[in-house]
Formats: structure tokens, C-alpha cells, sequence
């Protein structure tokens, strides 16, 4: 039989509570500790369905009187004594990929568990397993249906089982962000301990003291769109500008950073997510300095832009979508990229044969067509206030 995990769902006083048992089984006097506090005490009553008993097991509503009070909250756990949860926020788990869209590393998704719902990023893809040898296979994606073995990564931490432990408690699905939709389930293997052992150091200069020196507040200013659409003309002027103002700023350049930072990654989806998210981590920093930033990068996945806005607080974030058409970037290619990318020389051309995913609701809409660079950088310096 599986251990007994009591989830708690509504907390009357510090020694009342009710919830359901979600495995296992529960006796009058069972040692028992609640979850994640690892505070100590024991079962005084049992009430299934206001019936008082002195046995139950899995899965009822029940009501629980404890002998000695303990911190408890709805979404903690009581559970057995000898064989308690763990509690973490990275760990090793099996999925089987149900997205119709392939699984890439560093993409954040919502968790699902019984042990709380947060975000996630599956930092690391380890391996596929053969649906018909069972064998591993090297990969760097997972496809509609496949199963493969996964580091998981969430934002704040989880009360969970090994799913050789407690299989109701190692059990999770993962969510698109925007629609809820499933596009995972899985199970938990182990949790990957060293996360516990980094803590966050906090430090007396914070960032409104760093921008209060500068006398500026602190942007992204972050510019989306094909190739050859003006991004890094128009990012270049807006820095020109802002110097020109007095405004400490800096110019994050998709070709420049992948000459350093990001040079280990490629262009396939997955080496793009990647960049993006260290980008945007690197961006951040760059905030907290009290800088304002200007990152010009195609970033064609809604996904990772909004992965990136997710770091940063409403007004800080500013999506600039520079607009202009597949057709008018080819007429331009100022690089030669959409000439060798149409004789087959590069793979995954944003355009070509990688899509390009248009923003919907940008703070700043830029038509090329229709402004001037100058005009370009002015509108958004001042949709900036910087």
C-alpha cells in the first residue's frame, strides 16, 4: 500500500482541518507530520463524511482533528511520519509529449499537481525512449507522443513523491500558458537536490537605488520582426538618442550576442528558445543596474516573448513589433540572407522555413512603410518616457 497523503483543503484552526486522503491509509494515533513545516503530531479523530471513524483509506473527504496544533495551509500536507514528501523545485521526471507542436527545452509551461500548480521550464531534455525497444535515444526534441526523460525546473518549489513512493503524489501534466491546453503528462523520477543548497543573496543596493543615480527609470525596450524588417537601424538610433539625452542605456544585438554569449547555439527552434531566455535573463540584469535596455532580436516565438516579459514588472517591458512584410524584408535582405536561405544554404530562415509568430497586442506598432527611422525612434522614446 501506498503512504498516506492527507492534502489539506480547508484550515479551521491549527489543529482542525479537512481534506482528502489521496493514499494510503489513516488511523486514530498515527504519528503524523505536516508538510512542508516538517512539524510533528498525531491523528486525535477521524470524521469521513462527519461520520466519526478510526480507519480510513484512500481516497475520501475527510475531517481531521490533530493532538498537537501545527502550521498548516490549504495545499500542505499531513502524511505518514516514517515515510514523509519531499519538497522542491527541480527534479527529474518521464513525460509522454502530447503538444502538437514540438517540446523544446527552456519553453515555460504551467504544472499541474496535487502538490501545487506553478511554472515550469523543462531545462534539460536528457533523453527519448524508444516506444517499441525501450531503449534511450539522444534528442533534442520531443514529438507528438513520444516519451522521453526530462529535467524540470519550476518557480517556487513543490510538495511531491518519487513515483516509486506515492504514485497520486508524483503525478503532474503541463499546460500551455495562454490556453490551458494539455500538452503532457507526466511523472516524477527524483528531485534534483542541489537546487536546495542555492539560496537568494539579498543585498542592501537594490535597483531603484541604481536608477535613482542614473535619474532615469529603468526599460526594455524590446524590438521584434523578420530580418531585414529595420530592427537593428531603429535600435541603433534609439540608443544614439537616449545618449544624446544623458539616458545610460545599452544595445542588446542579436548578431552581436551570438558572436559571445550565444555562440554555442545554432537556429533550430530549440537553440532559439534558448537564446531568447538568456537574452532576456542577461536583459534583466541589465534593468536591475538601472540601465535602459534596447534588445533587437527576431525572438519569432510568442512563447519566448512572453516568457521574456514574465521577468520584468507591467511597466518596465515594452514590445516594439517593427512591421513590415515577408515580401519587403526580401526586397531589402541587406545581409544576403533570404537569397542564400532560398537556394537552400541556410536552415530554419525565420520567413522561410521557420515561422514567424506575429505579436497581438505589442505596446508599439512600427510600419516601415509608413515612418521614417527617425520618426520610428522618436515614437518610441517617447512611448518609453525615457
Amino acid at each position: 500500500m501506498e503512504p498516506m497523503r492527507f492534502l489539506v483543503t480547508e484550515v479551521e484552526s491549527s489543529n482542525r482541518v479537512r481534506g482528502v486522503l489521496v493514499s494510503g491509509k489513516v488511523n486514530r494515533n498515527d504519528s503524523v507530520v505536516a508538510a512542508p513545516s516538517g512539524q510533528q503530531t498525531s491523528i486525535l479523530s477521524i470524521k469521513d463524511y462527519n461520520k466519526p471513524d478510526s480507519s480510513v483509506e484512500a481516497k475520501s473527504k475527510l475531517d481531521i482533528e490533530l493532538t498537537y496544533s501545527v502550521k498548516l495551509s490549504p495545499g500542505d500536507f499531513i502524511t505518514a511520519a516514517d515515510l514523509r514528501t519531499e519538497f522542491a523545485d527541480q527534479f527529474e521526471a518521464e513525460i509522454k509529449w502530447l503538444g502538437h507542436n514540438n517540446l523544446l527545452p527552456g519553453r515555460t509551461y504551467s504544472f499541474k499537481a496535487i502538490g501545487g500548480n506553478r511554472e515550469a521550464t523543462i531545462s534539460r531534455l536528457k533523453y527519448r525512449i524508444d516506444s517499441k525497444s525501450n531503449q534511450q535515444i539522444a534528442a533534442k526534441i520531443l514529438a507528438t507522443n513520444d516519451k522521453g526523460i526530462v529535467n524540470i525546473a519550476l518557480t517556487h518549489p513543490i510538495i511531491y513523491d518519487s513515483t516509486s513512493i506515492c504514485t497520486p503524489t508524483a503525478t503532474f501534466t503541463l499546460c500551455e500558458k495562454d490556453t490551458e491546453n494539455t500538452i503532457a503528462t507526466g511523472t516524477i523520477r527524483h528531485g534534483l537536490r542541489r537546487a536546495s543548497n542555492i539560496h537568494w543573496q539579498a543585498l542592501d543596493v537594490d535597483k531603484q537605488s541604481r536608477a535613482a543615480i542614473k535619474q532615469q527609470s529603468p526599460r526594455i525596450i524590446w524590438l521584434t520582426g523578420l530580418s531585414g524588417s529595420g530592427k537593428s537601424t531603429i535600435a541603433n538610433l534609439i540608443e544614439k538618442k537616449l545618449i544624446a539625452k544623458g539616458r545610460h542605456s545599452y544595445l542588446l544585438d542579436g548578431d552581436n550576442i551570438r558572436h559571445g554569449l550565444n555562440k554555442d547555439l545554432g537556429f533550430t527552434e530549440a537553440d532559439r528558445v534558448e537564446n531568447i531566455r538568456r537574452v532576456a535573463e542577461t536583459a534583466k540584469l541589465m534593468l536591475d543596474a538601472g540601465l535602459i535596455v534596447i534588445a533587437s532580436f527576431i525572438s519569432p516565438f510568442r512563447a519566448e516573448r512572453a516568457m521574456a516579459r514574465a521577468l520584468f514588472k507591467e511597466q518596465e517591458f515594452i514590445e516594439v513589433f517593427i512591421d513590415a512584410s515577408l515580401k519587403v524584408c526580401e526586397q531589402r535582405d541587406p545581409k544576403g540572407l533570404y537569397k542564400k536561405a532560398r537556394a537552400g544554404e541556410i536552415e530554419n530562415f525565420t520567413g522561410i522555413d521557420s515561422p514567424y509568430e506575429k505579436p497581438l497586442r505589442p505596446e508599439v506598432l512600427i510600419n516601415t512603410l509608413e515612418l521614417t527611422v527617425e520618426q520610428a525612434a522618436d515614437l518610441i522614446i517617447d512611448f518609453a518616457d525615457c
